[in-house]
């Protein structure tokens, strides 16, 4: 489900779990077993990820796998999640998205996490969890503000509707737009660039930079987690993930058992959840 080749000093890692990578528990170890071993080569400099697969780079989780689960189920896949997005942040290489077709949910969230994106003309980004009654969990809410700023997050999140390639460009969160033919060369050329540097140099760059932008990222995605898992088992995540499978628009559902199901979320009576309680406790 996961290969690896090397050209020159890149190595690609290429996810191939037809028809449209859908990024099961799996291929998540995989990718991971497969990025942390590219540091073992000396001669890799850069990792470009890349997709095998000819409608989508990747298109998200494995909807199936989560529908029946609840929060404890959950909580442990979104985890999984949140540390390949961590591997691949704390790669001590640089890491290309070389992206095209679909770059839905948790495929973005991965794309998020590498340090250049490269698309296609025909990609197509998003993070549509709000449609199947749950919100990103693999970094989404935390990445996607650094790189397009909090006001195009919100919007992109909150209608969870696709943003194109050259959109995405205007936006920040790609770095170019390529035909598809030269998508793979073109991140292939990039990586090339990057390996004339010092790797010590780029390495640490890239950490200082990550401190620099989010000093605090793990416990924000400690916080999305704790809210992502507490949405499995809802109504809500029930319904739009039923209407998912049956190829179905969702029902709306009306607030009937607001202040029930609120319980544990921030903005509940209690006011905080365990993660926010965690962090104050620790003040």
């Amino acid at each position: 489900m996961v290969r690896s080749a090397r050209f020159d000093h890149a190595l690609v890692v290429t996810i191939d779990n037809p028809p449209v990578n859908v990024l099961s528990r799996v291929v998540l170890d995989e990718l991971a077993v497969r990025l942390r071993d590219s540091v073992e080569d000396p001669e890799v400099r850069a990792v470009v990820l890349a997709s095998a697969a000819e409608k989508a780079f990747a298109a998200g989780a494995n909807i199936r796998e989560m529908a029946p689960m609840g929060p404890a189920e959950a909580f442990e896949h979104g985890r999984r999640g949140q540390e390949l997005t961590r591997t691949i942040e704390r790669l001590p290489l640089p890491v290309i998205a070389a992206v095209h077709g679909v770059c839905y949910g948790g495929g973005c969230e991965v794309a998020l996490a590498c340090d250049f994106i490269v698309a296609s003309t025909d990609a197509q980004f998003g993070q549509p969890e709000v449609n199947l009654g749950i919100m990103p969990g693999w970094g989404g809410t935390r990445r996607l503000p650094r790189r397009v700023g909090a006001a195009r997050a919100r919007r992109w999140i909150l209608a969870g509707r696709p943003v194109p390639a050259e959109a995405a460009e205007a936006a920040g969160l790609v770095d170019r737009v390529v035909p598809r033919s030269e998508l793979l060369p073109s991140s292939l050329a990039l990586a090339e660039e990057l390996a004339t540097k010092s790797a010590l140099a780029l390495a640490a760059a890239k950490f200082a930079l990550l401190e620099s932008i989010d000093p605090d990222i793990d416990g924000g995605l400690a916080y999305e987690l704790d809210l992502w898992a507490k949405l499995f088992g809802t109504r809500g995540q029930r319904e739009g993930m039923e209407a998912f499978l049956a190829k179905r628009a969702p029902v709306a559902l009306p607030r009937t058992n607001w202040e029930e199901e609120s319980t544990g979320f921030p903005w509940s009576r209690d006011g905080e959840s365990s993660v926010a309680r965690g962090k104050r406790k620790k003040t």
